[in-house]
């Protein structure tokens, strides 16, 4: 019986599997997953807990593959959508994880923004640090900030919003959400650094994943389907 493309969790949806390979495997992430350690209780929504417990369960789509362990090497925030990598043995989570620190793994968003922005390309590279103020939400901190960069590119704009491919250089908490916001242009339904009207969802998608797998020095490009997210927010597919 062939190995089910998708991971199978009670009461949810298949969560789609992009990529695989020997020591990872990468999944189309749905919204509302939080990336958490697995001890963290405070949501019943820890995608880790959840991958842990089904694989401790021994459900077909683990059991096939004779998976025992299965941990994320990095993050998408809970309401972004898209490519994430998980590592199948603890030097593989060492090793891709060195990868994303050391900025060799290059990052593909889509984001859904409001309004236009005033350049077709650009390149923001605000210091970020977290809020003082408020937990969990990050700023523009010229002084005291960690370096941030992102390059944006507008695809397409409508009346209200548009489609900007974004591809961040470094890895800060919420960092393509902040810099889109300090431009003018915040994502769409984004609570944190903008307005959501209508109760809009998030309108951030990671599309892509690249790198040079550290084992077999091979190639590797991940890519997340991107039809469903620009029809659902009024653009044409990139590119099609």
């Amino acid at each position: 019986m062939p190995k089910p493309d998708c991971i199978e969790l009670p009461d949810v949806e298949p969560i789609p599997i992009l990529h695989e390979d020997r020591s990872v495997l990468a999944i189309d992430k749905p919204r509302g997953w939080m990336l958490v350690p697995f001890s963290w209780q405070k949501t019943k929504r820890n995608l880790q807990a959840a991958i842990v417990s089904s694989i401790a369960a021994g459900d077909f789509w683990a059991r096939s593959r004779g998976l025992s362990f299965l941990r994320f090497v990095h993050r998408l925030d809970a309401e972004t959508t898209g490519v994430m990598l998980f590592a199948k043995s603890q030097g593989a989570v060492e090793s891709y994880s060195e990868l994303f620190q050391s900025r060799r793994m290059e990052k593909g968003y889509l984001a859904v923004v409001v309004g236009t922005p005033k350049q077709v390309e650009w390149t923001c590279r605000l210091k970020l640090a977290p809020n003082s103020k408020r937990i969990g939400r990050m700023e523009v901190d010229t002084r005291n900030g960690k370096q941030a960069e992102t390059h944006f590119r507008v695809l397409q704009a409508r009346a209200t919003t548009s489609l900007v491919e974004a591809r961040p250089f470094t890895g800060r908490t919420h960092q393509i959400r902040v810099h889109l916001a300090a431009s003018g242009n915040p994502v769409v339904g984004d609570e944190l650094y903008g307005h959501s009207p209508h109760r809009m969802k998030l309108g951030l998608r990671a599309v892509q994943l690249a790198y040079t797998d550290p084992f077999t020095r091979r190639r590797v490009e991940i890519c997340a389907p991107v039809e469903v997210f620009c029809r659902e927010y009024g653009f044409d597919i990139p590119g099609g």
